[in-house]
């Protein structure tokens, strides 16, 4: 039996802040060919269709900002949970 007693804060901020990244790329996209295509449909193009571009580059970096944050006071927090209860416990199976 194994336990995690520590996260590497630095580590752990990065990898959450390129997750997020990556997902708010993802929902950037939806958002904004989604809101093209209700235009389109709609037939009225107003100054909405070219702000909806804008989540393109705005969500991912909204995203990713949170991301990075929230992975910093995630692994600080863990840290110093660990410390009072000791971290979590896991099992490792080595073949070979």
């Amino acid at each position: 039996m194994a336990k995690l007693t520590r996260l590497g804060v630095l580590f752990t901020a990065k990898l959450l802040g390129v997750a997020m990244t990556v997902a708010g790329l993802i929902a950037g996209v939806l958002y904004s060919f989604g809101g093209a295509l209700y235009e389109l449909f709609t037939g009225t193009l107003n100054t909405g269709t070219p702000l909806a571009f804008g989540a393109l580059i705005g969500m991912p970096v909204i995203f990713g900002a949170t991301g990075l944050v929230a992975g910093a006071v995630s692994a600080v927090l863990y840290n110093f949970a660990a410390k009072l209860f000791g971290g979590i416990e896991m099992d490792f199976d080595q073949e070979g």
